[in-house]
């Protein structure tokens, strides 16, 4: 029943609060929608920032980690799991199905959707602004996926991918 009502609240009233940047008012919003997200996220840790706009659905398997936030507007599937540490700018959509189109006897609208694919992010990783992250995709622990990008493909640990299709840039070890 909890889980029902923050949904509600959620939904209803906190989403539409201000940025948790915006003065005076932008740390209760935060604290607020933090206070949802711990009742309707299967895990929820410490410190997590959902920013003003975030779309979760109903947020059932939405698992993340400490001092990691959803970013302002972002669209993230129900079984996302989110890491410890991990930065998500404005715009993020995580997508988690496609749709079907081998037949060429019956319209796509009709043929129906691929089966979810689960998304995971990994610690200590940022994501940029407006990214594009297509179903199944596992990003690994210390990487950043630059703004604009549409990552199609996994990429190793602590790897900078950008463009778009997304590739690899460069790494952060030496």
């Amino acid at each position: 029943m909890i889980r029902v009502i923050s949904l509600c609240f959620y939904y209803g009233i906190f989403r539409f609060l201000p940025t948790s940047s915006f003065p005076y008012l932008g740390p209760t919003s935060m604290r607020l929608r933090y206070l949802c997200a711990k009742n309707i996220f299967a895990y929820c840790g410490s410190n997590v920032n959902v920013e003003r706009g975030a779309w979760f659905g109903s947020g059932r398997g939405v698992k993340i980690g400490a001092n990691s936030g959803i970013g302002i507007n972002a669209v993230v599937p129900n079984n996302i799991i989110i890491g410890s540490n991990v930065m998500m700018g404005p715009n993020v959509e995580i997508l988690v199905r496609d749709h079907l189109f081998n037949r060429v006897d019956i319209p796509m609208i009709q043929q129906g959707f691929t089966a979810s694919k689960q998304c995971i992010i990994e610690d200590d990783v940022w994501i940029g602004m407006n990214v594009l992250i297509l179903p199944g995709r596992t990003i690994k622990t210390g990487s950043i996926i630059a703004a604009g990008t549409i990552l199609t493909k996994d990429f190793p640990e602590y790897a900078v991918v950008g463009g778009n299709p997304g590739k690899f840039l460069k790494s952060r070890k030496s």
